[in-house]
């Protein structure tokens, strides 16, 4: 039999018990995708708030979006084949060539074409290139925790 004062908890501590759901062995942590998706959306949306508030033409304007746009599908094939092939899922070397191939020129473009601009002060530059890298990067990393989320629940 167990000790009445055992059983019963203060009202402080009873308002911390809480269901808690368990993580699965391999999944990232709420945080670190809540930080993936936090980045994911202050890149881009900086990014395009830049654009919209740029003295370009409509055509420079068109041309940055589609970097974006681009670059973001580029790192995310290209995470995903690397990935694919580390964990023994066939890739054919073309895929794998091109996805490269894909993530270097949209580097390039960005690179390029910010090196070019001659309308754009230095500081614009840097704010297009950092929020262009921030947002490669945490669309790889969302799509690491998905398909991290993924596999971990699988096993199960």
């Amino acid at each position: 039999m167990t000790n009445e004062n055992e059983v019963l908890l203060d009202k402080g501590k009873r308002n911390e018990l809480k269901v808690k759901e368990e993580r699965k062995e391999g999944e990232p942590t709420q945080a670190f995708k809540g930080a993936s998706w936090a980045a994911l959306l202050v890149g881009v949306s900086s990014y395009l708030i830049g654009l919209f508030n740029a003295n370009m033409l409509l055509n420079e304007k068109g041309f940055y979006f589609a970097v974006l746009v681009f670059g973001l599908y580029s790192a995310i094939s290209l995470q995903k084949a690397v990935r694919d092939k580390d964990e023994g899922i066939p890739v054919t070397s073309i895929y794998y060539g091109i996805s490269w191939f894909a993530l270097i020129v949209s580097i390039s473009l960005i690179a390029i074409g910010l090196y070019n601009a001659g309308s754009i002060v230095l500081s614009e530059k840097g704010f297009y290139g950092m929020a262009f890298v921030l947002s490669l990067f945490a669309a790889i990393t969302v799509q690491k925790n998905i398909r991290d989320t993924q596999r971990a629940r699988e096993k199960d």
